[in-house]
C-alpha cells in the first residue's frame, strides 16, 4: 500500500517537474522565444553595422576627396559651375 502511494506520488512529483521545464516560468517555450528574439536582434545588428560602415566610408571620401564632394552637391542640391546650363527632365505620367 505505501508503495502504491509512494509511486503516485512520485509520478505527480515527475508530472510536476517537466510541466515546469516545458511550460514554466523559464520553460523551454519560453526560452526559444527568447532565441528567436536573440537571433532577430543579431541579424539587425549586423545590419546596422553594414550601413555604418558604408555611412563610415562615404564620411572619409566627402571629407578627403573634394570630386565626391562635388558629386554630392550637384546631385543632391542641383548646384552647377559657371556657363554650365542645367536640364531637368521630368518622366511623363503614363497610366
Amino acid at each position: 500500500m505505501i508503495a502504491k502511494i509512494l509511486s503516485g506520488l512520485l509520478i505527480v512529483l515527475i508530472l510536476f517537474l517537466q510541466y515546469n521545464v516545458w511550460y514554466g516560468e523559464n520553460g523551454k517555450q519560453k526560452t526559444n522565444r527568447l532565441q528567436i528574439t536573440i537571433d532577430q536582434q543579431q541579424k539587425q545588428n549586423q545590419l546596422l553595422s553594414h550601413q555604418n560602415q558604408e555611412l563610415k566610408k562615404e564620411i572619409y571620401l566627402l571629407r578627403n576627396n573634394p570630386e565626391v564632394l562635388e558629386e554630392k552637391a550637384r546631385e543632391q542640391l542641383g548646384l552647377i559651375k559657371k556657363d554650365e546650363i542645367f536640364y531637368r527632365v521630368i518622366p511623363s505620367e503614363q497610366e
